[in-house]
C-alpha cells in the first residue's frame, strides 16, 4: 500500500471507515490517551484544528493503551471525555494497537515512512520517557516504533507521510507551521 487511503480503520462503533474519505485533505494522524502527562495536548490539537479544519486539515485521533494502561474505557467513554474536557470536535477512532504483534495495518505503513525523530531535549517529560523507554529497550532509539502517546503523523493531500512529530514537539511552533506549509 502506498498511500494513506489505501487503509481501512474501524470508527468508535466498530464500523469500517475507508480513509479515501479523506482525500485532498492534509492529515495529522495521531495517537492519544486520556490518562497521559501529555493529555492536554487534545486542547492543542483541537485549537489547531478548529484555526485550519476550513482550509483543509483533518485530525484524525486513534486512542491506544499502550503505553501505561493509559487509554481506559471503552472508545465512546474516550470520546465523551474528550468532547467533555476539551471541546474535541475532530474525528476520534476506534482504540487500536501501534506497536507489536497486534498493531493496525495503518500503523506499520506509518512507522515504514517515519521513523522515529527524537524527543524535544529541552522538555519536561523528555527525561522520564527516555528512562521508562531505555529500562525497556537498551536500543529503543534505533527501532521505528511508537515511544509513547501523541506521537502524531503529517500527511499532505495525496496521502503521503511527510513527518513524524514525537509527543515531546510543540503543537503551536513545530507542528502548526509544518501543516501550514502543506494547505
Amino acid at each position: 500500500m502506498s498511500v494513506i487511503y489505501d487503509f481501512t480503520v474501524k470508527d468508535r462503533d466498530g464500523n469500517d471507515v475507508s480513509l479515501s474519505k479523506y482525500k485532498g485533505k492534509v492529515l495529522l494522524v495521531v495517537n492519544t490517551a486520556t490518562e497521559c502527562g501529555f493529555t492536554p495536548t487534545y486542547a492543542d490539537l483541537q485549537k489547531l484544528y478548529t484555526e485550519l479544519s476550513g482550509k483543509g486539515l483533518e485530525i484524525l485521533d486513534f486512542p491506544c493503551n499502550q503505553f501505561g494502561s493509559q487509554a481506559p474505557g471503552t472508545a465512546e467513554e474516550i470520546h465523551t471525555f474528550c468532547t467533555g474536557r476539551f471541546g474535541v470536535t475532530f474525528p476520534q477512532f476506534g482504540k487500536l494497537e501501534v506497536n507489536g504483534s497486534g498493531e493496525d495495518p495503518l500503523y506499520t505503513w506509518l512507522k515504514s515512512k517515519k521513523s522515529y525523530a527524537g524527543f524535544d531535549p529541552n522538555h519536561p517529560i523528555t527525561p522520564v520517557l527516555v528512562k521508562i523507554l531505555k529500562e525497556k529497550d537498551p536500543n529503543w532509539e534505533k527501532s521505528s516504533d511508537i515511544k509513547w502517546n501523541f506521537t502524531k503523523f503529517l500527511i499532505d493531500r495525496n496521502g503521503n507521510v511527510i513527518k513524524r512529530f514525537e509527543p515531546t514537539a510543540n503543537v503551536e511552533k513545530v507542528v502548526k507551521p509544518a501543516v501550514e506549509a502543506l494547505l
